[in-house]
Order: C-alpha cells, then sequence, then structure tokens
C-alpha cells in the first residue's frame, strides 16, 4: 500500500497531468503505463509479460530508475537514469558536450564527466595564443546551466565531476567546494591508480603532468594531496573518490575503452556516450513469515530477478535516444544495472543487526544469488533475442553469449525507496524518525519507522516517553530500559563503526558487475584522520569508489534526524 509520502511524490514528480496542469492519473494507472511500453518489446505473450510487469510494480516489489517511471509510454520517452559525456580539449567539444547534457538533463537523466583531458588554467592555447581558463572553470559553467535546466521539468539536474589526481588543476579542483556556495548541482570525485597510493605509502613526490604539453609538469608531495583531499570531504562530503585501476580491472569492454567517469552517484562506470538503466528489487518483499520467523523466499527472489533482468533489457529496446552517439553505445552494450532496496528493513525483519558479521555474511549470499540469476537471465535472453552487440569485444567471450555487458548496480534508491514505503539501498536506517528535505521544491516530509515501532508495540516499550525521545532524536540509544539487543537492532546510520559501512559495501561490491553507490555516514565529531583511515581502508577492500558525508558539514542537509515537535507523527 503506498503511504502518504509516497503519494505524495507520486503527484509531485510522476502522475501525468492534463494540458492546465491538472493530474489525471492515478498511481495504479501509472504502473500499468509503464508495464503495458516495457511489454512492447516483447514479440511473444505480450500481454502476459504487460501482466507480469505491473504486478511487480504494482506489488511494490521492484522499481526501475526514476526517468522509467516518469517518462514510459510518453511521446520520445527518455528512460535511461545517467550518462558519460566526453570534454575534449577544445572549445567546440566542451560546448558540444554542454549542450548534450542539457538535453539529457531536460529529458530526465544525469551526467557524469571526466575533466582531465583539459589543459590546465593559464597553459598556453596553441591556436589562439590565449591561456586555458582550465577544468575548474568549465565545470562552473556546466555547473550554472544545469541550475538552469530541471530533469525532466521536474528535478534539478545532477552531474559527477571527475579530475584525475595528475593533473596541474588537481589542487584547485580538491578546494573548490570549500566554501560550501559554489558547485550545488555537482559531486566531485578525484580519480586515482594504484600508483598514487604506492607514492603516498612511501611519501614520495607527485608528478602533475599537463595531458598535451609533456613540458608542463610540477611536483607536489604525494601526502600533501592526500591531506588535502581528506580535509575538504570531511570539511564538505566532496571529493571522494574513484579507484581506476579497479575499476578498469572490472571494465566488461576493455577493447572499447578504458573506464574514466561514472554516473552522479557513482554506481555506473560508463564509457563516453553509454547511458544505464537500472532498477531496485524491494528485500522486504521476499521475506515470508513462519509461525514468528520470518525467511528469505529464494524462490521469490529468483523469480524477481529474472523479470526485473527482462524489465530492464526491454528498456533499452523501447528507450528513445536523445543523441545518435547515446543510441549507438547503449545498444552496442545494453548494459543493465538491478540492485536492491530495504536491506536494512530486512535485516531487522530477520532479527540480524546491520553492525554484525551475520549481517555481512548474508548482503554476501544475497548479491551471489542475484548476479548468479541475473547472468542465467540475460544468458537466456540472449538465445531467445540475441547477444549485445559488441559481446565478441568483450570479457564474457569465455562464459558464452549474454544480453547484457552488465547486469547489477546498486543505486542509491532516493525516491524510489519512499514510493515503495523501504529503506535505502544498502543503507543502514538514517534515523528512527527523521525529516527529508530537498526532495520536493520546499516541501518537507516526515518519516518514523513503523517497523521500529511495532517492534516497540510488541515489545510493550512504546511510551510517551520513549516517542518523545525518538522524535526528539531519532535514536533509543540512551534510553535506560530497553534491552540490548533492540538497541543493537535499531542502531542508526551515525551509530554504526565506519568499519561497517565499507564491510557492507564490500560484500556487495565482490558480485555487483558495476559498482555500489554507498555513503559512510559519520558523526558530526568525527575526524579528519579518520576520514584519511577510511579512505585507505576503501581502496585496499577492493571498492571502486568511497564517499563520506559528515553530519552537518553541509548547510542545506537532505536528511536529519531531529526536531519533531509533536506526537502526533507516530
Amino acid at each position: 500500500m503506498l503511504t502518504p509520502n509516497a503519494i505524495e511524490i507520486l503527484e509531485e514528480r510522476y502522475l501525468l497531468r492534463d494540458k492546465k496542469g491538472v493530474i489525471n492519473e492515478t498511481p495504479d494507472q501509472l504502473f500499468k503505463r509503464v508495464a503495458s511500453n516495457i511489454a512492447s518489446a516483447e514479440e511473444q505473450d505480450l500481454k502476459g509479460w504487460e501482466k507480469k510487469f505491473y504486478s511487480l510494480l504494482s506489488s511494490q516489489a521492484f522499481f526501475p530508475n526514476s526517468p522509467t517511471l516518469m517518462n514510459a509510454g510518453l511521446p520520445k520517452g527518455q528512460l535511461s537514469a545517467c550518462f558519460v559525456l566526453p570534454v575534449n580539449d577544445s572549445l567546440e567539444s566542451i560546448f558540444k558536450t554542454l549542450k548534450d547534457a542539457a538535453i539529457i538533463h531536460q529529458s530526465g537523466g544525469g551526467t557524469g564527466y571526466n575533466f582531465s583531458r583539459l589543459r590546465s588554467k593559464d597553459e598556453l592555447v596553441s591556436g589562439s595564443g590565449g591561456r586555458s581558463s582550465g577544468p575548474v572553470a568549465f565545470i562552473k559553467v556546466y555547473d550554472t546551466a544545469t541550475e538552469q535546466v530541471k530533469q525532466g521539468g521536474k528535478r534539478r539536474g545532477a552531474n559527477m565531476g571527475i579530475l584525475n589526481i595528475d593533473h596541474p588543476d588537481i589542487e584547485e579542483f580538491i578546494s573548490c567546494k570549500s566554501e560550501g556556495t559554489e558547485l550545488s548541482n555537482f559531486n566531485l570525485s578525484v580519480g586515482i591508480k594504484n600508483e598514487f597510493f604506492e607514492a603516498l605509502k612511501k611519501d614520495c613526490d607527485w608528478v602533475l603532468r599537463s595531458p598535451h604539453d609533456p613540458k608542463f609538469v610540477k611536483k607536489v608531495r604525494a601526502k600533501s594531496l592526500w591531506d588535502a583531499i581528506v580535509h575538504q570531504a570531511w570539511k564538505t562530503g566532496d571529493p571522494g573518490i574513484l579507484f581506476l585501476d579497479t575499476i578498469n580491472a572490472n571494465n566488461p569492454t576493455p577493447a572499447l575503452g578504458a573506464l574514466e567517469s561514472t554516473n552522479p552517484c557513482g554506481e555506473v562506470p560508463l564509457l563516453d556516450y553509454e547511458s544505464c538503466n537500472l532498477g531496485s528489487l524491494n528485500l522486504t518483499g521476499i521475506l515470508v513469515r513462519n509461525t514468528s520467523k520470518w525467511n528469505i523466499d529464494w524462490n521469490k527472489l529468483s523469480s524477481h530477478i529474472a523479470l526485473g533482468i527482462r524489465f530492464l533489457d526491454n528498456v533499452i529496446t523501447v528507450n528513445h535516444y536523445v543523441l545518435p552517439e547515446i543510441k549507438e553505445m547503449s545498444l552496442g552494450n545494453r548494459k543493465i544495472g538491478l540492485g536492491i532496496m530495504g536491506w536494512a528493513e530486512a535485516l531487522i525483519l530477520l532479527g540480524i543487526p546491520y553492525a554484525s558479521e551475520e549481517a555481512v555474511a548474508l548482503g554476501e549470499k544475497i548479491m551471489a544469488f542475484i548476479k548468479t540469476k541475473s547472468y542465467e537471465t540475460s544468458a537466456a535472453l540472449a538465445k531467445e533475442k540475441g547477444a549485445f552487440p559488441n559481446w565478441a569485444k568483450s570479457i564474457h567471450t569465455q562464459y558464452g553469449p549474454l544480453r547484457n555487458a552488465t547486469c547489477n548496480s546498486i543505486a542509491p534508491t532516493g525516491t524510489i525507496s519512499v514510493i515503495a514505503n523501504t529503506s535505502y539501498s544498502i543503507e543502514p536506517l538514517y534515523a528512527l524518525a527523521y525529516k527529508r528535505s530537498g526532495i520536493l521544491g520546499n516541501k518537507t516530509q516526515k518519516e518514523v519507522s513503523k517497523l521500529f515501532i511495532h517492534k516497540m508495540e510488541a515489545a510493550g516499550l512504546w511510551t510517551r516517553e520513549v516517542k518523545k525521545e525518538v522524535l526528539a532524536t531519532g535514536s533509543i540509544q540512551k534510553i535506560k530500559g530497553i534491552p540490548e539487543e533492540l538497541k543493537n537492532l535499531f542502531r542508526t546510520s551515525l551509530e554504526i563503526p565506519w568499519e561497517y559501512h565499507l564491510l557492507h559495501q564490500q560484500a556487495f561490491q565482490k558480485f555487483t558487475d558495476n559498482a555500489v553507490s554507498k555513503t559512510v555516514n559519520l558523526p558530526k565529531n568525527s575526524s579528519i584522520e579518520e576520514v584519511s583511515e577510511i579512505y585507505l581502508r576503501a581502496w585496499e577492500m577492493g571498492l571502486k569508489g568511497i564517499t563520506i558525508y559528515r553530519d552537518g558539514s553541509k548547510e542545506a542537509q537532505v536528511l536529519q534526524s531531529c526536531g519533531f515537535n509533536t506526537l502526533s507523527t507516530c
């Protein structure tokens, strides 16, 4: 059943409106519209697939990325969530990409770019005799343009900006969001290869090189760059890090080029002009209760995986591509990313604390199952409909034809988790009671974990005093009289040791062929040294990227766990 918050989001962003702006579609009609459009890719039993897709959506067992929910079934419906565009070192290329990005944002997609091909600030431009503005200046131009173009007319555009750590302007890039007032439409990440970490370990100099002039070099201490990165991440949440060697060690089509960039949240490394279509399974929907105990229904999960993969592959077929280059790359590799949401709530139902080895082991087991079934489905689709055209140039030739170059991603599942009435992605509960702002203009939504209330009521502990404390702080850790077992089960994001944030990311990354979008949420009093240790540990653990967010380090924060002034929320 859809919650009031879910209905509010659907009405604001997803449901169709007439020419006067009046909503003329119900949520059920939306699910039917999407199911019908995606099933139209089928050549046989179209109505049967439409019924199955509708059941998957209407039961909130699976949702695709937002552009698919918004645009499926519309004329020229652009259904992909994310794209990577090239930024080459000429004014023509820079502004062609800016135009392409505006078209993508207008259609509902987000974009990622690596700006490392641009010559550094004040470097000579031979053709004109002038001096280059440098990557950061052009990132600011892109940010300003993004501010004016909402995604699909319904949300502000999202971007990922990357600069490699050997670029001469890396120091300016690292600090360009230092004041917290600029580049509000960009996530930033530093692209780092293993060579830098070796220099860091040895406390060596690090060479910065112009991408165009081999004579233009300068040396800095590796540690000084590292200290700048972790200090800014501690201060503002940016930049994150992309581990480029780890990403390219898992590149499914190395013959087509190296992976240099990702989508805005980092879960999909993509080649230039590639797009990806994402969807997420609701893990709470595959749990069954036997007497008083919850268990995983593996057969149901298997069925949902197969439907989800087929659904996402069909998206590629029926999609409207806004640029010919994107169409060529998307149809050539047919990349999709099936992931999950509701992980924290599934663990709670199973009685397993997030910060436990048991939870990490189960996460690895579930994702291994999802990957195996995803690839089985993709192989079956290849037999039925043909392998992705670039299969012969891929690493998959040793295993047999597949329909898709990639099958799995762990996306952040922002609004679709709210629509599905479950927890975000593989994140722990942010708080037991919190406010959500910034996703619906100036509106604020309140959330109180109904699963938590149910558990407390069952234990006879949902008293007026407990309610008051939970609404004020979002936590039960300081409340006397609550058993440790319940406190452990309901430890929230800021109360979970950062080591377990990384362990969960690692567990899911082991069996995710794209990447994992995961934020290590840190308390406000966390130190810069902790951020450094987290970033280094992430590289050592073989993660593809890492992002931290220290509570309160941005003036505008989407989730806030405090300040309810009424008990009526419960």
